[in-house]
């Protein structure tokens, strides 16, 4: 007897067509056939259609953004005002690689890898090329969500993320002292974050493709006859070894808390006047310089809060509303609300841990040597959701494999 799910797979489709024609048949409130599990209603669906599609869109989105930068590269080259990597005010510079650059030099080159991207990206949407040129638009969409997200940008966006709270005060109460909002969010920095967003689109729009050109399902990423698959329209055994994804999200979790330590013990070394991997005399001037002491402390414990939080990862409070969070308490917590922020403090901390890198001064070492594992807690932090994703997922909505 024919299996409904997998079967009759079309060439170059990730999702059968018998379960995504009966998902989308589902009328609002009703139940789904065939054995998937029922939906959120109406309203709540729409909401999570428009994240949940992000194959879709992503690809399309990843072609506008290479035609805008690449025209902007363009302007750039030809002599055009506001090249972002030029060398300018200390206090008005990024941490990018990129800078301090020549524009007649680095803008051409961005220009040419724009236009490269408009091209591989239509390939992309038209589901094009098998074999080695599959393989080299993978290899271009992977390099470029790499370089974009996390080698480009510097520690900017980790700063919006800590600072988000304070910052959207300043919006309303203005910042305290001779400054403005122009010298936190000057056009250097605006320029690494719409950076960062094109690279996290080429990584989207890559995974997309990989997925459809393999015949996965383009939305949770099972094969039609692998792991996870089902073997009958009412069969809903999950083949995920949970155990095993538990265990190695442990020792994740646990490699990127040690990677936090030494970030934390330095900044409440200083506080209480303590050198610990400086000197004598930059301690006297952050004593001398208010709120210095004080911002460093805050952003320990921030750094230490964080590690706590990372156990959600891998316990059950990490699946179950615990008791303290009274108004939710004993729901079930969905996985993108730990999954979604998790991700993204994880690839901003790889860039943030990269510049570091950069910048080290042995003779200073606590300054930025700490900050260096961030790089170290950004993978394991990614490894760690990911591994928590894949324990949480149930059957996908699209395809009804699980």
């Amino acid at each position: 007897m024919p299996n409904t799910v997998t079967d009759e797979t079309p060439a170059g489709e990730g999702s059968p067509p018998s379960a995504e024609d009966r998902y989308r048949r589902r009328k609002p409130g009703g139940s789904v056939s065939s054995g998937l599990r029922e939906g959120p209603g109406p309203h709540r669906w729409r909401g999570w259609t428009r994240w949940s599609a992000w194959p879709d869109w992503s690809g399309r989105l990843a072609v506008v953004w290479s035609a805008f930068y690449g025209a902007a590269a363009l302007y750039w080259a030809f002599g055009g005002d506001g090249f972002p990597y030029e060398r300018v005010h200390e206090d008005r510079s990024s941490g990018s690689i990129l800078e301090p650059s020549r524009a007649e030099i680095v803008a051409p080159a961005l220009s040419v890898f724009c236009a490269l991207g408009v091209v591989v990206g239509l390939l992309m949407l038209r589901r094009a090329g098998t074999g080695r040129a599959r393989t080299a638009l993978l290899a271009y969409g992977w390099t470029a969500g790499i370089a974009l997200a996390l080698l480009i940008p510097d520690y900017s966006l980790l700063g919006l993320l800590v600072f988000s709270p304070v910052l959207l005060v300043f919006a309303f109460t203005g910042v305290p002292g001779p400054q403005d909002m122009g010298d936190i969010l000057y056009w250097h920095r605006g320029n690494l974050l719409i950076v960062f967003v094109g690279g996290l689109l080429w990584a989207a729009a890559t995974l997309a493709y990989r997925r459809r050109t393999a015949g996965r399902c383009v939305y949770c990423g099972r094969a039609p006859h692998g792991p996870g698959a089902r073997t009958g329209t009412t069969d809903t055994t999950d083949t995920t070894d949970t155990a095993g994804l538990r265990r190695w999200g442990r020792r994740a979790v646990l490699v990127a808390v040690v990677s936090t330590l030494p970030y934390d013990i330095t900044r409440i070394a200083w506080y209480f006047d303590q050198p610990l991997g400086i000197t004598e005399e930059f301690l006297r001037e952050m004593r001398e310089t208010p709120g210095m002491l004080e911002i460093g402390l805050a952003l320990g414990v921030v750094s230490t809060l964080g590690s706590l939080l990372m156990h959600g990862l891998v316990a059950r409070w990490g699946e179950v509303w615990p008791r303290w969070v009274w108004w939710k308490k004993g729901r079930t917590i969905h996985p993108a609300t730990a999954v979604v922020p998790a991700a993204l403090v994880a690839v901003a901390l790889i860039p943030a841990g990269l510049m570091a890198a950069r910048a080290f001064d042995p003779a200073s070492w606590g300054i930025v040597g700490p900050s260096i594992l961030w790089t170290v807690w950004g993978v394991a932090l990614g490894v760690a959701t990911c591994l928590y994703y894949l324990r949480r997922r149930g059957v996908c909505r699209r395809c009804g494999r699980g």
